[in-house]
């Protein structure tokens, strides 16, 4: 009689349940650590686009205009379309003395690296 009922029965058994759960688990705290790696660098490759983006329509601008100073809002003029979280900020806008920072925004990205460039077009860090 024991046998016959057994038979019916199908499914896991409670200890099978809890080793999936517990592979789960494990993957999962292997898993989230590397997604927010790539985020970040997702969003610090965005700052530095943008950043040599801005540049290269600095130089535009200064090819029409090589006596005034640039500012963040006459970039879109010549091409320069800022990213959805990039700050950009034109510390000095003329053009023997040009020095743009640009970092995606600290409230979404933590860690976010700080891009400047100079009048020579050299990005650090």
């Amino acid at each position: 009689m024991l046998r016959k009922l057994r038979k019916k029965d199908k499914g896991f058994t409670l200890i099978e349940l809890m080793i999936v759960i517990a592979i789960i688990g494990i993957l999962a705290a292997i898993a989230i650590p590397q997604f927010t790696a790539y985020r970040l660098r997702g969003y610090n490759a965005t700052a530095k686009s943008d950043l040599k983006n801005a540049y290269t329509a600095s130089q535009a601008y200064f090819s029409d205009n090589p006596t005034l100073t640039v500012a963040s809002a006459s970039l879109t003029n010549y091409g320069y379309r800022q990213s959805n979280g990039v700050i950009l900020q034109v510390q000095t806008g003329t053009m023997a003395g040009l020095q743009m920072n640009s970092q995606y925004n600290t409230t979404v990205a933590a860690n976010a690296q700080l891009y400047t460039v100079d009048n020579a077009g050299n990005i650090q860090p």
